[in-house]
């Protein structure tokens, strides 16, 4: 089951038309990393939970064909909880222990190994941990050995530094949980609060800690740190064209139809199909989706979304999310002054 219902307001303005789940890291929807490692886990029927944004999901992800995966799609009333969603998909989970994926989420090492390790033990709930530098953002885990004893949301004094990442394992056991539990003070019903039910009444919960890296794609500054570990994988690639005045270094992927014209790439980064790069710098870490035009413009350690057109920009653009249709172009128009058509949320840096 993996959710992808949330709003995503910490990404807004970008989230106010388009699925957070849905936002390109090199070049690739995040809510697809998390539909590849269900698959090589050997997980084949998946319920992805939907909100306000499930046709734009329908769309992209279709009926699972591409990754050989059956599809249903499940719709949450309301994005009031982890456990609501889990009640919310009863009739899908069918009292089949089932893996719960949460769809803004990227980890490095997959969780194929996680799933063996469930499949393997006789456990209620295997919770995946990574340690984290500051586990007082986070749902936080006590242990007692491997075994779970206590989980605190976002404590003070935080038990160790052992963060939830967004992946679960449960055996059925988890629904009647769920039912037993209120609502928190942010009125929703709170796996945390329902793991600890188990926990409490003496179900067997244990701990799978990862050794990779893990993000939440949730801040912006964690979507670019994303972004930049993924490129640092790729293999360079050129299946666009470059004309003879142009320099690129480093390893970068231009896919089909891409163009560039006079203009230096630097990787590691990634150029979509269809895109057009024209007297412009790309620097490395810096995601470009398909059919943008940059021109006479500097980029660096960014994502664009696709079809945006950005034009004679005077200074280097960095560490900035772009997303689908922007333009962002240098008007020779009189007298000089900055226009702007931003929605709610928007930020702009000025020099």
């Amino acid at each position: 089951m993996i959710l992808s219902g949330g709003a995503g307001t910490r990404l807004r303005p970008i989230t106010h038309t388009s699925a957070k789940q849905l936002v390109p890291v090199a070049n690739k929807p995040i809510l697809f990393y998390g539909l590849e490692a269900l698959r090589q886990a050997g997980i084949l029927d998946i319920g992805i939970i939907v909100g306000d944004t499930e046709e734009e999901i329908r769309e992209a992800v279709g009926d699972g064909s591409t990754w050989d995966v059956r599809i249903t799609y499940i719709r949450q009333e309301a994005p009031l909880g982890l456990a609501h969603a889990v009640l919310t998909a009863e009739d899908f989970l069918a009292d089949t222990p089932f893996v719960m994926y949460l769809g803004d989420n990227l980890i490095k090492e997959g969780i194929a190994a996680f799933v063996e390790e469930f499949r393997r033990k006789d456990v209620d709930a295997l919770i995946l941990l990574a340690h984290v530098e500051e586990p007082q953002r986070f749902g936080v885990a006590e242990l007692d050995g491997t075994r779970i004893v206590r989980l605190v949301e976002k404590p003070k004094d935080p038990p160790s530094d052992l963060a939830l990442v967004g992946a679960y394992m449960f055996r059925p056991s988890i629904l009647k949980a769920c039912k037993a539990i209120s609502p928190s003070w942010r009125d929703e019903l709170e796996i945390t609060d329902a793991i600890q039910h188990l926990i409490d009444h003496d179900h067997h919960v244990e701990a799978h800690i990862i050794a990779g890296w893990w993000k939440d794609t949730g801040h912006l500054e964690d979507l670019l740190e994303a972004n930049r570990i993924v490129l640092e994988n790729i293999e360079p690639r050129c299946d666009g064209s470059i004309d003879e005045l142009s320099r690129v270094d480093g390893r970068v992927i231009l896919e089909e139809g891409a163009e560039v014209v006079r203009s230096t790439l630097r990787g590691p980064s990634i150029i979509g199909k269809g895109t057009r790069i024209v007297d412009s710098y790309i620097g490395p870490f810096t995601s470009i989706y398909y059919g943008v035009t940059v021109e006479g413009s500097e980029l660096e350690h960014s994502i664009v979304m696709e079809n945006s057109i950005i034009k004679d920009i005077p200074g280097r653009i960095e560490d900035s999310l772009i997303g689908k249709n922007v333009e962002i172009i240098r008007s020779m128009a009189l007298p000089k002054t900055f226009r702007f058509v931003l929605g709610d949320n928007s930020m702009v840096g000025l020099m």
